[in-house]
């Protein structure tokens, strides 16, 4: 018997290690709370989610693509053929053993490009510890399978040389397949089982699904203290990172300087549930960690000094989903961090000191900033202004929010009732009648405050008729829209850019143009990622004859302003400030003006000292377009008037 025919008993070795390894892992897995999961559509599914969904988040960094493509399928094609070779008919085959070879050489292409990666000196984002070793090991089962098939494919001329090679393949092979259970093919098993039983499964399907789910707050614990408070899915998807750092890159507390990285955050998780510290196995700590004691285990506190995260981390997020997005295997970073957020805030009360001020406004009058909701439409003196209340009905019902107690904000609001009103459009206010949505609340963990304004203000809203919600702020939007119909409140809810297109469209507004002015857009997280609305604040830009700069990072891929998710409320000290950071992107677009769409982008890009573009929401450039129209149209009809007859 050749050295070669002992390659496809190495692979079924390599099966029956992993399997044993897997099977740790499993046990872990099992021990979080149950989960229900589609296996039979999951598993229809896994083609398309890992060779379209997965590749095309993979494809964007293309160097990762080059390397992805040869290794896996070089891997996953040399095994399955070895696995032909038991049939000993193809095993005596010289032309068999020679397309094994061609197998391993497009794995062994894989390598070099993986290895060219990591060596000399390794990426930036890339962890080390197992993961420098990872390379070797790949390498070892490529070189040894493409020499010991080759010997055989040309007859087995130096049995001895193919004996060594078979060692070498045999070593890496077997050492890949221990991998499965604590080191980097952890990913490549626990993948593709994430992809089938994937949390949020309508991602695959075309929607975004970025609400919330809610909790039970009659549950005996409200929030994730421990891994075993997770759903196993949950567990499982901690073990699909691969630990490219995509996210890390494209997380705006870590460029900051905050004690996030959010691939450190989910190797955490992991490694807590299997009671080890992720250290070797996440490479090199990052810039202001804060030091944690490590303890773990699934029935440790994962949030503590003396756990696997430190508080500081937890409450450095803002929510953005940027991280969630650039993820090549679809984990659900901000769900977790959410998730024990709720425990922090709800169970222990162990929140930032200077989010306990909003937290407490909730309480005492539905409004995060303790005005009164008779004060709402205050701003509005001297605009016509309908109540619903008064009426009943109407056709769009405008959702005032946050922005209506803000300087900054009423003047956003006000040329949109003006541009409203200008249009004819037959809108109305809730008035003293909206409480604030609650998306502070819910983000900052407390769920039970969320609940309780979510329901009221559904029942208020469905006390009411009306065709659409409009609001100018994508928190409410989002919340309105993907959040309050887990409690029964299915309102059609539009963003003010997407109406105001839509008044453009149908002639309606007639805006002059503004050219001569370039400008550049900030996606705001909530409305481009979290909804996916990209397109209706550019076509308004094109529609008002701006010049149009896009920065570096736009559309769903754009970076936060640092206003969500409770940050300013929360106010972990970095290196520098995230807003900062994102108008310096705006300033090498060479705009005069940064065009935003979400009060809480104006406050903290307004907020950026020094010489910087101007900020204005699109629903100032919309009306500043429709005035100059008006007094356009005014002018030409003076002077038609002025004319001879």
């Amino acid at each position: 018997m050749t050295p070669a025919a002992f390659l496809p008993w190495l692979v079924v070795a390599m099966v029956a290690v992993a399997a044993v390894q897997l099977g740790r892992r499993v046990a872990l897995w099992r021990s979080g709370r149950p989960a229900k999961v589609d296996w039979v559509a999951g598993l229809k599914a896994l083609p398309k989610r890992y060779l379209v969904d997965v590749h095309h988040v993979v494809d964007r960094d293309k160097s990762a693509s080059r390397m992805h493509v040869p290794v896996a399928g070089g891997l996953v094609a040399a095994s399955g053929l070895l696995v032909l070779g038991l049939i000993p008919a193809l095993a005596a085959s010289q032309l068999y053993w020679a397309v094994v070879t061609l197998a391993f050489l497009i794995m062994a292409a894989g390598v070099v490009l993986v290895g060219r990666r990591r060596y000399p000196r390794a990426m930036k984002r890339l962890s080390l510890g197992r993961w420098q070793r990872f390379p070797v090991y790949l390498g070892a089962f490529a070189l040894g399978g493409i020499l010991t098939s080759a010997l055989a494919a040309f007859g087995n001329p130096v049995p001895a040389i193919a004996f060594l090679t078979f060692v070498v393949a045999a070593a890496g092979g077997l050492m890949l397949a221990y991998e499965v259970a604590t080191g980097p093919m952890r990913h490549a098993l626990a993948g593709a089982t994430h992809l089938v039983a994937h949390p949020r499964a309508a991602r695959f399907e075309g929607s975004r699904e970025t609400g919330l789910r809610p909790i039970d707050l009659e549950g005996d614990k409200l929030g994730n203290e421990t891994p075993q408070d997770f759903a196993w899915n949950r567990l499982l998807s901690f073990d699909a990172c691969v630990q490219c750092g995509r996210c890390e890159a494209a997380c705006p507390a870590f460029a900051a300087g905050q004690p996030l990285s959010p691939k450190h955050l989910i190797a955490d998780l992991a490694a807590a549930q299997a009671g080890g510290h992720a250290r070797p196995y996440a490479g090199m700590p990052y810039p202001n960690e804060r030091p944690v004691a490590g303890s773990a285990g699934l029935h440790a506190r994962i949030v503590s000094p003396e756990g696997m995260i430190h508080p500081d981390t937890l409450w450095s997020c803002t929510t953005c989903r940027a991280c969630v997005e650039e993820c090549p295997m679809m984990i659900e970073h901000v769900d977790a961090i959410v998730d024990m957020r709720r425990f922090q805030t709800l169970e222990l009360g162990a929140i930032p000191l200077k989010a306990e001020e909003p937290l407490g406004h909730y309480r005492g009058c539905d409004e995060p900033n303790g005005r009164a909701l008779s004060e709402r439409t205050d701003f509005a003196a001297g605009l016509s202004l309908p109540r619903i209340a008064e009426t009943g009905e109407t056709d769009i019902l405008l959702w005032l929010g946050q922005a209506a107690y803000d300087l900054r904000g009423q003047r956003t609001l006000r040329a949109l009732i003006q541009t409203l009103n200008a249009a004819g459009v037959e809108f109305a206010v809730l008035g003293a009648e909206e409480r604030d949505c609650g998306d502070l609340a819910r983000r900052l963990g407390d769920e039970a405050t969320f609940q309780r304004l979510a329901r009221q203000n559904i029942a208020t809203l469905s006390a009411y008729r009306f065709r659409r919600i409009l609001t100018a702020d994508p928190h409410a939007l989002h919340v309105l829209r993907n959040e309050y119909p887990a409690f029964g409140g299915d309102f059609p809810v539009i963003h003010h850019t997407a109406f105001l297109s839509e008044l453009i469209a149908e002639k309606r507004l007639s805006p002059a143009s503004l050219a001569a002015r370039a400008i550049t857009y900030h996606d705001p997280c909530y409305l481009g990622r979290y909804n996916g609305e990209t397109e209706a604040p550019r076509s308004l830009i094109d529609a008002l004859g701006l010049e149009r700069r896009e920065m570096a990072r736009s559309g769903k891929r754009s970076m936060c302003c640092g206003g969500g998710g409770g940050a300013p409320s929360t106010d972990i000290p970095g290196d520098t400030r995230i807003p900062d950071i994102r108008m310096s992107q705006a300033r090498e677009t060479g705009a005069s003006v940064v065009a935003v769409a979400c009060p809480q982008c104006t406050a903290m890009l307004e907020g950026v000292t020094g010489e910087r573009p101007d900020v204005k929401d699109i629903a100032e450039l919309v009306w500043e377009a429709v005035q100059a129209g008006s007094k356009a149209t005014a002018s030409t009809s003076a002077a038609r008037e002025l004319e001879p007859a």
